[in-house]
């Protein structure tokens, strides 16, 4: 009995790791293939990521984009540019620091973000339609445990 265990235990850590393996093979394919949203057009995940970053509240700092990405202000300057080329994202002189820039989204920035959002809501949609309520909070704890061990 007690070889059966171990065999059963070594059989579930091997399919976990490599349904793991699986899931960040999946990730980082989804990372380097650029979608359409809304009337932005084609955009890289890395862009689209910083225009949910910037959000559509009120505008942030460089600074505060570039702690929300964990990425460094210069990563976020070359990103800004980009996205300013494109007409997503609009800077302007902070009122109080010359020093600073303040960062949000333009109209055509804002569909991006609306649509990547409904691109979330949609999938996550299709995800509870196959699980159950009981294994939707065990999938949501298990991300969020995930997250914090990939954080260290």
């Amino acid at each position: 009995m007690r070889n059966s265990l171990k065999e059963n235990r070594e059989f579930c850590e091997d399919r976990g790791s490599r349904n793991l393996g699986r899931l960040f093979v999946q990730l980082q394919r989804l990372e380097k293939n650029p979608r359409s949203f809304g009337e932005a057009g084609p955009l890289t995940p890395s862009e689209i990521h910083t225009i949910d970053a910037i959000g559509c509240g009120k505008a942030i700092l460089m600074s505060e984009l570039a702690s929300r990405l964990s990425i460094t202000k210069g990563a976020v300057t070359q990103m800004v540019k980009r996205l300013e080329s494109r007409n997503l994202v609009q800077r302007t002189a902070h009122p109080e620091d010359s020093r600073a820039a303040l960062l949000s989204l333009t109209p055509k920035g804002v569909s991006a973000y609306r649509a990547h959002r409904q691109d979330h809501l949609h999938f996550y949609d299709q995800l509870r339609a196959k699980l159950t309520q009981e294994e939707i909070e065990i999938f949501e704890t298990a991300v969020e445990k995930l997250c914090e061990l990939l954080k260290s």
